[in-house]
């Protein structure tokens, strides 16, 4: 699958193809021109113009949403990569958090110690977990609103 940078380049290659082929044409279309009775002409003339302006604002809503889609892509990566980057420190504390309790769970003297210790760990890693999981629903909401967001000024002029 093409990456965004690769299908803008297409997209504004073939809106350049696009506009060079109008040109030609509409090039073409004057030279015959002149053969035509004026009231025609005038009727080719306008109906030129207005398909002028009509592909001008069909470029226009084209370049938008091209611009619109990088800005949604760019942002929903920007997001994406600040969730991975906290999912991997979320793991590498619930990690370290482990083995010290391996190591502590080593040094016991008795059973009531292990099972104290265990309660202990148990508690602190439910809650642990618990503040993990609401800092990646905000983060995972903001990513969302953000994205959302960016595609929200587009407009056709």
């Amino acid at each position: 699958m093409p990456d965004i940078d690769t299908q803008t380049r297409e997209v504004k290659d073939n809106m350049k193809k696009v506009a060079r082929t109008a040109k030609v044409e509409g090039e073409k279309f004057e030279a015959q021109a002149a053969q035509i009775p004026e009231h025609f002409r005038e009727f080719a003339e306008k109906s030129v113009e207005q398909a002028k302006d009509n592909y001008a604002r069909i470029r226009n809503a084209a370049e938008g949403a091209t611009d619109m889609v990088e800005d949604s892509y760019l942002t929903a990566t920007r997001g994406a990569t600040e969730f991975n980057m906290k999912a991997i420190e979320a793991l590498r504390s619930n990690v370290n958090s482990s083995f010290d309790y391996a190591r502590e769970l080593m040094a016991v003297k008795s059973f009531s110690e292990a099972l104290e210790l265990s309660a202990s760990h148990m508690r602190q890693q439910f809650e642990t977990l618990s503040d993990q999981a609401k800092e990646f629903s905000e983060l995972a909401r903001k990513v969302a609103t953000d994205t959302a967001a960016s595609g929200k000024n587009f407009r056709i002029n």
